[in-house]
């Protein structure tokens, strides 16, 4: 596997390289005779150094088309969620190992630069030549960082492509044999769960009052990871349940996939256990906030990702222009491709982010039911002044938008909903104020209005970005990993729906132990009942593409899971009579080999030992 390895200029930011040899070459300090001992004897260098190291950390944010990769969150619209003007190409031919635009394959990069410091850092006492020192306690916690990241980014590798080489030295880059094949799911499993064990009691606590430390790995983080790696490993695509990557073998003739092991659920609860533990033990909350000292859900699923807050587990800090700038077309971001184009600063390229039909129909009502089962759900019509319970509409609305609960108001902005800044009432159908006499961006009917920022606006002294950070990890979402665990090892554990209706709760739907008592120890019904839970409190954060795929439901029907088949959106090419009906929007592919990512074609063509993934 000769391409695996890189290291990136300490002064550059990090660029993925297509050829065996580029990956191998040198920094370009040491080309400028800037030697290894050099680097790790002056301790401003060592510092930047293992700054590098956080190159490859996820931007959630960052979703648009032209610049996500697989570092970024291009998933969203990868999965059952998303749709992009011009882009549907992506999802209506399967991709292959010669066509996979967002490879995680780079990561060997830093995971080389990791590497490279935990055996060259070292202690540097002060001297009279040098005004700054590295103490023990300082090299302690940056190589506990590093640490971390080498894990953490084995572990990226590993939901993407599952088995993959496990790279814990450094090769020898002019060695003409250098090749390693995949290590099997058990051995990088135990790889990551051992090495975040061994480094969490090395990182500190959480922190909010530190500024400096925000996008810092914490203890809570490795034990976040590490729990939600054991889930993913429990679960059937990692666990016996996907029947191709069971024949999958080395050249040598080890197996890669093992067969299933219920005992993984047991380690996976014991894993998401101690997170929990140690997350109530004051570290982590969900976050809420009230108005006029009364709990309002609707201002809390909007403000948990406006800013750092103790329900954050892990965020990206540096997020460049992930969030866009409005008076900017050049700045792509959500704010700034989710303006409809009919308001002020809404121009053509905007309100590009557009949502599939399946994905709306996902949320709950107000009652907390899913609208095939909730009274309060209809579609014949535009709805009147008294009918629109949650007060989030006025009449004229249709009427399956009124009565939804507040993570969908937070989450979908719909034809006919007034703006957040100038009350303006937005239409998408035809001849509607955002066509504008021009063709309509969007494509569905629907544009993205979740982690928008409601303060953005292209007019006055209104600011035209905001800055926030781009959450990875966040608590809600292991409360449902937590439930999901519990939930296989025990079903009759009141915990199940407890931890479920915690985030419910959080998000201002009635719990399901009130509304559903007779689910309660049902596996089957409980587990659905997480899934949903999950599809919609994660929604467009870039974990439905994964878990629909762990889940091995990413092969049924739309509306099921499925993640390829006939999507829909509104008609609009229709008038405003015609608008709200269910029209096909888009046939998308899904094959049995898209459960995992291709490895690179590249990387196996120049290797002896990597072996492709079932199908490609």
């Amino acid at each position: 596997m000769k391409k695996i390895f890189t290291i990136i200029g300490l002064l550059t930011s990090f660029l993925y390289l297509s050829s065996c040899e580029d990956y191998l070459d040198v920094a370009d300090e040491l080309a400028e005779e800037r030697t290894m001992e050099s680097i790790f004897s002056n301790p401003e260098e060592v510092r930047r150094f293992h700054r590098s190291i956080y190159n490859a950390i996820p931007n959630s944010g960052n979703m648009w088309f032209n610049t996500a990769n697989g570092q970024d969150n291009p998933w969203t619209w990868m999965a059952d969620e998303i749709e992009f003007r011009n882009v549907a190409e992506f999802n209506t031919v399967p991709y292959n190992s010669a066509h996979a635009n967002f490879s995680r394959w780079g990561f060997y990069r830093e995971i080389r630069q990791a590497n490279m410091f935990l055996e060259n850092a070292r202690v540097i006492p002060q001297t009279g030549t040098l005004v700054s020192f590295l103490d023990e306690a300082e090299l302690n916690d940056l190589k506990a960082q590093a640490r971390f990241l080498r894990a953490y980014y084995h572990y990226l590798l590993f939901e993407l492509y599952g088995p993959i080489p496990i790279m814990t030295t450094l090769a020898n880059p002019v060695d003409p044999n250098i090749d390693f094949p995949r290590n099997s799911v058990d051995e990088v499993v135990n790889f990551i769960y051992n090495e975040l064990t061994a480094v969490a009691n090395e990182l500190k606590d959480p922190n909010l009052s530190d500024q400096t430390r925000l996008a810092v790995p914490t203890k809570g983080t490795a034990l976040a990871v590490r729990a939600k790696l054991m889930v993913y490993a429990a679960s059937p695509l990692f666990n016996g349940g996907y029947t191709e990557a069971l024949a999958l073998r080395n050249p040598d003739g080890k197996q890669l996939f093992p067969a299933r092991d219920q005992n993984k659920w047991n380690k996976a609860l014991m894993a998401t256990q101690e997170f929990i533990d140690y997350a109530e033990q004051g570290h982590y909350r969900l976050y809420k906030a009230y108005t006029n000292n009364v709990y309002d859900p609707h201002k809390s699923v909007y403000e948990v990702f406006q800013k750092y807050n103790e329900e954050v587990i892990f965020a990206r800090s540096d997020v460049g222009d992930a969030w866009g700038n409005v008076s900017n077309s050049a700045k792509v971001g959500i704010d700034a491709r989710s303006l409809p184009r009919g308001t002020l600063g809404g121009t053509s390229g905007t309100g590009v982010i557009g949502l599939v039909q399946e994905y709306v129909d996902d949320y709950f009502m107000m009652d907390g039911l899913p609208i095939e089962e909730s009274p309060l759900y209809r579609e014949d019509g535009l709805s009147t002044a008294t009918e629109d319970l949650t007060k989030q509409n006025g009449a004229g609305i249709s009427r399956m938008y009124i009565n939804r609960e507040p993570r969908f108001y937070n989450s979908v902005f719909y034809n006919g909903r007034k703006w957040h800044v100038g009350n303006q009432q937005i239409w998408f159908y035809k001849g509607g104020n955002s066509d504008k006499g021009e063709n309509i961006d969007i494509r569905t009917g629907y544009i993205n209005y979740k982690r928008l920022n409601r303060q953005v606006y292209n007019s006055g002294t209104s600011p035209r970005s905001v800055y926030r950070p781009a959450i990875l990890f966040r608590l809600a979402e292991f409360y449902l990993l937590y439930a999901e665990a519990l939930n296989e090892v025990n079903p009759a554990d009141p915990r199940v729906l407890e931890y479920v209706d915690r985030v419910r709760e959080r998000g201002g739907i009635p719990k399901l132990a009130t509304i559903k008592p007779q689910m309660a120890g049902n596996q089957a019904l409980q587990r659905e009942a997480i899934r949903k839970e999950s599809r919609v409190e994660l929604a467009t954060e870039g974990q439905r593409y994964f878990d629909a795929r762990r889940w091995m439901i990413a092969e049924n029907k739309p509306g099921e899971g499925g993640q390829g088949g006939l999507f829909h959106g509104m008609n609009l090419d229709a008038g405003s009579a015609g608008f709200h009906v269910r029209t096909p929007l888009e046939n998308r592919a899904f094959e049995k080999r898209m459960y995992l990512y291709p490895i690179p074609l590249i990387e196996t063509q120049n290797s002896r030992e990597i072996i492709q993934n079932p199908g490609y």
